[in-house]
């Protein structure tokens, strides 16, 4: 949809301009998307497009040079791209009155995410107490010793309105560095990659990089690029970054048990539809040995339906143990259920069938969005493997359940893969790609396509025998 709105105001310039470069322009704008992922950066990607196209557009059409001018088509500092054109034409009232439109649409468009998007930042759709972006979820980081670059690290923190210096930059290089010869999985490639950012720091590539938010999007492409492990991660948040440190602690617990106890867990809706079909609405997935009696007691209450819809769409990852436990009543016996952040262990496996479970040869459905991370893509990538479920949406987030989280100071963090899990699926897991569904739909339109899929297929189904 992007894209066909970013071909529609490439149509404001002339034909000679279009047909000359406007493929590049199509294919930068592909790799921005690609690359900058989230409502903010989205939003700063539009916001950089309509000021370029607002400054070229009539350029383009007032001169008389049909040539790009030197670096227009390149980036500027930051990442923002730049269209600055000249050409020959006059300025067309059609051109004008189509631009005025596109532009007033573009702005209300804009409000309405503002005003509709929260539960795509790092707060708990129903609370505004932080939760890790992602798949850095607070309720799931186990108590862990402060390591020697951590405690370095946590110098001078870079506020949500201050920009990076030199010396701010070099401290988040320092500490990324560290925790890749520490902890990553493979030696070799952490020392490559190291050698690769310092390189990067000495030809001077970060010097003009002032915003957090872009300075972690390089680095993070940079590793990417030598290590080939799509699940390294360098994270910026305005929002200070908790204390991994504090998460076990009494105070830190009787928090995060407070605030499952106000949201019911996030068990948001329980219900049974229409035609015996079950309806759960899961916003996270919980400390387990906080909320299974929650989980328990939702799973119950579907225990005799025919069909059960799980709704995943504002479901922002969690504790993988809820993932296991929530898993096993959809098995009559224990099943392997590939998680990328754990080695392969007994605990792998689910612990089917559970007593009087009924649910273990029921039609499952899933409802997913672009704002289904970590642990609910946990959940549903393995369902959709083990040929358990049918998944109903849009793809995930990309969010990939992985490594540690390691905390460089208020505003910057690192994932680091620290373990080798067994994938037995030829299909690679949803690191930056996302699950795809099974029915690609609209997120809104998810649950009335999961129902008629689930009515259709009760209906196919042989009558039980009384």
């Amino acid at each position: 949809m992007s894209e066909k709105i970013y071909a529609r105001l490439l149509r404001l310039y002339p034909a000679h301009f279009r047909d000359t470069y406007g493929d590049a322009a199509r294919q930068l704008f592909r790799d921005r998307v690609r690359d900058e992922r989230g409502f903010f950066p989205r939003l700063r990607l539009w916001l950089d497009l309509l000021a370029d196209l607002a400054v070229s557009i009539p350029r383009e059409h007032r001169c008389v040079q049909p040539a790009f001018i030197a670096g227009s088509a390149g980036r500027h500092a930051g990442g923002t791209p730049s269209f600055q054109v000249l050409e020959t034409p006059s300025l067309r009232f059609g051109a004008l009155l189509f631009g005025s439109v596109l532009s007033l649409a573009a702005f209300g468009g804009c409000l309405f995410l503002i005003n509709h998007a929260g539960r795509n930042q790092p707060f708990g759709p129903l609370t505004g107490e932080f939760q890790r972006p992602a798949y850095y979820d607070v309720a799931q980081q186990p108590a862990q010793q402060p390591s020697q670059q951590d405690t370095s690290a946590t110098g001078p923190a870079v506020s949500g309105g201050v920009e990076l210096d030199a010396a701010e930059r070099r401290r988040v290089i320092d500490a990324a560095i560290a925790n890749l010869k520490e902890y990553y999985i493979d030696p070799d490639a952490a020392r490559k990659t190291a050698d690769a950012l310092l390189a990067h720091e000495k030809s001077r590539d970060y010097d003009t990089l002032t915003d957090g938010a872009a300075f972690a999007d390089l680095l993070t492409r940079q590793m990417r690029e030598v290590s080939r492990d799509m699940h390294l991660d360098v994270i910026y948040s305005q929002v200070p970054l908790p204390d991994r440190r504090s998460g076990s602690t009494p105070e830190g617990l009787a928090g995060y048990r407070a605030a499952m106890e106000r949201q019911n867990c996030t068990f948001e809706n329980v219900e049974i539809l229409p035609h015996n079909i079950g309806y759960l609405k899961l916003n996270s997935f919980p400390e387990p040995s906080i909320c299974r009696p929650a989980a328990t007691a939702a799973m119950a209450s579907l225990n005799h339906v025919d069909a059960i819809i799980f709704d995943l769409r504002d479901n922002r990852g969690g504790h993988p143990g809820m993932v296991m436990l929530m898993a096993a009543y959809l098995f009559d016996h224990p099943e392997y259920m590939y998680n990328p952040r754990e080695n392969t262990t007994a605990q792998s496996w689910t612990r089917s069938p559970v007593p009087e479970n009924r649910l273990a040869d029921k039609p499952v459905y899933v409802l997913t969005s672009a704002r289904t991370f970590s642990g609910a893509e946990h959940f549903s990538y393995n369902l959709k493997m083990l040929k358990r479920a049918t998944l109903v949406g849009e793809t995930t987030g990309g969010a990939t359940d992985v490594g540690s989280f390691h905390r460089i100071d208020d505003h910057f963090g690192m994932g680091i893969r620290e373990t080798r899990a067994i994938n037995p699926y030829s299909e690679p897991d949803w690191a930056a790609k996302g699950v795809q569904p099974d029915v690609q739909v609209k997120a809104e339109d998810a649950l009335e396509t999961a129902r008629k899929l689930a009515e259709n297929g009760l209906l196919k189904r042989p009558a039980a025998p009384r």
